[in-house]
């Protein structure tokens, strides 16, 4: 099977690479250091496999790159290989279009048995993680809202939700946008009780399902240009 390997540290790419290659039926065919990169490698060389870092600049790309990419190229399943252990980033994954979830401190033997599940068409998720997405699910089930509030915010909260998605903090918004750091607070506050959010991963899924990283700041024009 032809994988592509997308992380930031260049030592983890190589190790990564060197236990896939050993295994007598993977190949590395490509390496990527962010979602831009992962992206423009997978339409070059049409893996089977993407291993997706969950965390590499700018800010959330990689959970950003994941739906995008599952959108143009579905044939390519992808493996998330992060440090979060976190039950709701967990469900965001899944729901951005990955076949597995994977953590970094792992040994060697799960991640090749989640790569071969998710080659054989399989969802590998972690088993002491099962009961918490299941337990997830049914509480966004139960709590869906039938109208989407997205239309009800204002231009300057529309600026600030993609930025804040992608991971930037106070200060990092406050100076892209040319505004006080107090009124990125507020606005955030404000754009997670119109949403009725409680968590920046939460944010991340809606920014990816809404598609609103598109709104036209500098820095967005620049990642959306690189990703489509």
């Amino acid at each position: 099977m032809k994988i592509v390997l997308a992380d930031d540290h260049a030592i983890v790419r190589s190790g990564f690479s060197m236990i896939l290659n050993f295994q007598s039926d993977m190949e590395v065919v490509g390496t990527a250091a962010d979602g831009i990169e992962a992206y423009t490698m997978v339409a070059k060389c049409k893996p089977d496999i993407l291993i997706m870092d969950l965390s590499m600049p700018p800010g959330e790309s990689g959970l950003i790159a994941t739906g995008k990419i599952k959108e143009d190229h579905p044939d390519t399943k992808i493996l998330i290989l992060t440090m979060h252990d976190d039950e709701e980033y967990l469900f965001h994954i899944l729901k951005s279009g990955a076949s597995g979830y994977v953590l970094k401190n792992a040994p060697d033997e799960e991640l090749l048995l989640a790569i071969r599940t998710i080659h054989g068409g399989g969802t590998y998720i972690h088993p002491k993680m099962a009961t918490s997405l299941v337990r997830e699910f049914i509480k966004k089930d139960t709590s869906s809202q039938t109208e989407d509030p997205y239309e009800i915010l204002s231009k300057r909260e529309l600026e600030i939700l993609p930025l804040v998605a992608k991971g930037y903090g106070n200060k990092e918004v406050a100076e892209k946008l040319f505004i006080s750091v107090k009124t990125v607070e507020a606005n955030k506050a404000r754009i997670m009780e119109k949403l009725n959010l409680r968590s920046r991963p939460e944010l991340v899924q809606y920014a990816l399902k809404k598609k609103c990283w598109t709104f036209k700041t500098r820095e967005n024009e620049r990642f959306v240009k690189n990703i489509s």
